[in-house]
């Protein structure tokens, strides 16, 4: 479809990590194949798979479309091919776990198939076409089941499954099924090779599901052995590095103890919070303008206000006055509701007990989101900047269902003062909203590469549709926590990471510096778990070690 050029290993400007850069040139594609290429781009943005080569980020250099991906520094599966010089593979090595997300077709190809250094086998552009692609008729995923046998032929012959000296004459030996050999029986169990050649049957509507491979016991017999393999590969790669306090690392540490932090309005320094050590621990955090909240395991709500001199509050912190309490106080009014989540907007404070309709709700100043068991999203409010998700700026009274992009799961919802961040399954972040001061990441390097003629800045001060967050793509979030002016996140590391305005000190990074990009705060938290995080000021809970 497109034509993709490998620009080779590239240096990150980001983070000084080792990534690989793709090029595709959009003067030859007409405006469909490149929605398609567009689309495309957008689900494996979404995606994030051991097997499935890693999306970093792409960005437009005038009519060029420039990919960063994962680096796989193993060399690819055609060479590892040659390597064999006609020694044979072990059935183990062609046994490993297919890809059950229904991609595009063609994305398996031996020259195309790379390894990373460890031995993990990622799977990029296509090759190998079946018959209803070569026929020009309808095709779905069952061609990747026939690009797949083709990759298994391959390992089992080290030979090319089907050769021709032209395109015209490959195509006609892939639509009689003329491959170029047999596979040997003698050195393959009966169940492998027969698995191969349903693979590669003529008629798609024969050729088993990805489930269907799975559930074959030549597959799960050496499947869990690989997993755990492959789990111990990818907890010995040396993660990228990004922006740091300082070059301490980060240990993960869970225990019972838990313990409150807040910083900003002033204080650039985290500052732990005595009333919830020991006695009540703290599980859910949320900070307004002008309150905190805290939601202990024992599902009990303490309040109290963040104002500076005394200030009187509204009501916001339920204790039946408009006393500044300066420190965490039980609500006395809930005692005996079971409180699963708190809110906190400007001025007032909402929460939910015991069952609810929507899995998740997350709500703020002037706006509502709600994820729905079912997995739709619905918005409503004030629709200002695209808060709404619903791309447009108008306001709604009423529950509107938010189109999420294709091939994403929603697992949670959060709203900030202007906007809204969308945690999909695989840990990436979707925003929309108002992105000033950079609070949603969306203002990045738009060349990731050094030296490069057009690097700069790309501002975008806001989006009205779900939009991939990429200076969060490297990472797997758990956890998102939008402010007023900045945000902060938790990765599946119990990292804290930071990013948007510093005025204040509010990134806790030990100034008051403007700081681009995200900034990951190591130093103070060195052997600690972040788990809850929440940006008012700036909240958080940890597990300390």
């Amino acid at each position: 479809m497109a034509l993709l050029i490998e620009l080779g290993l590239v240096d990150c400007v980001q983070d000084n990590s080792l990534v690989v850069w793709k090029e595709i040139d959009l003067n030859c594609l007409s405006d469909k194949k490149r929605r398609d290429v567009m689309n495309e781009i957008s689900i494996l943005s979404i995606l994030q798979h051991n097997n499935i080569i890693a999306y970093f980020n792409h960005f437009m250099d005038k009519n060029t479309l420039l990919i960063e991906l994962e680096y796989c520094n193993g060399g690819n599966l055609y060479d590892k091919i040659n390597q064999q010089k006609g020694v044979l593979f072990k059935e183990e090595v062609s046994s490993g776990e297919p890809r059950s997300q229904r991609l595009t077709q063609g994305s398996y190809k031996a020259l195309r198939a790379s390894f990373t250094k460890q031995g993990k086998l990622c799977v990029g552009t296509p090759y190998y076409m079946s018959p209803e692609l070569c026929q020009g008729v309808k095709y779905n995923f069952k061609s990747d089941i026939w690009a797949m046998g083709c990759v298994l032929f391959e390992l089992l012959t080290l030979t090319r499954t089907f050769d021709a000296t032209n395109p015209l004459n490959l195509c006609v030996k892939i639509v009689q099924g003329n491959w170029t050999m047999e596979i040997n029986s003698d050195a393959y169990t009966s169940e492998l090779i027969r698995l191969v050649y349903e693979c590669l049957d003529q008629d798609p509507e024969k050729r088993p599901t990805a489930v269907q491979i799975l559930e074959q016991p030549v597959i799960s017999r050496v499947r869990k052995e690989l997993e755990e393999r492959v789990a111990a590969l990818n907890s010995a790669i040396k993660k990228p590095k990004l922006s740091t306090v300082t070059e301490t690392p980060v240990a993960v540490v869970t225990t019972r103890s838990r313990e409150v932090y807040f910083w900003g309005g002033g204080k650039f320094t985290p500052q732990k919070l005595d009333m919830f050590k020991g006695g009540s621990s703290a599980q859910h955090v949320c900070a307004g303008e002008t309150h905190f909240a805290v939601v202990t395991v024992e599902k009990e709500l303490y309040t109290w206000a963040s104002v500076q001199g005394g200030a009187k509050m509204v009501g916001q912190l339920g204790h039946g006055d408009q006393a500044s309490y300066r420190q965490p106080r039980r609500v006395e009014r809930l005692q005996g509701k079971a409180i699963q989540q708190v809110s906190c907007g400007a001025d007032f404070t909402a929460c939910v007990t015991g069952e609810r309709t929507a899995s998740e709700i997350g709500q703020y100043l002037k706006h509502v989101v709600a994820l729905a068991r079912s997995g739709d999203i619905y918005s409503w409010g004030c629709g200002e900047h695209g808060r709404l998700g619903l791309d447009c700026e108008d306001d709604f009274s009423s529950p509107m269902q938010v189109e999420v992009p294709k091939g994403a799961v929603i697992d949670s919802v959060y709203c900030g003062r202007d906007c809204t961040f969308f945690l999909t399954e695989f840990g990436k972040v979707l925003a929309c909203g108002s992105n000033e001061l950079n609070k949603l990441g969306l203002n990045q390097g738009i060349t990731g590469i050094k030296n490069h003629p057009g690097e700069g800045y790309q501002g975008i001060p806001y989006t009205t549709t779900l939009t991939l967050v990429k200076q969060l793509s490297r990472f797997k979030i758990q956890f998102i926590a939008p402010g007023k002016t900045h945000t902060a996140a938790i990765d599946e590391r119990g990292r804290l990471m930071t990013f948007g305005c510093n005025k204040f000190g509010q990134l806790g990074v030990k100034d008051f510096k403007k700081h681009q990009g995200v900034q990951i705060l190591v130093g103070p938290f060195g052997g600690k778990f972040v788990t809850k995080v929440s940006c008012g000021c700036s909240l958080f809970i940890e597990d300390t070690a």
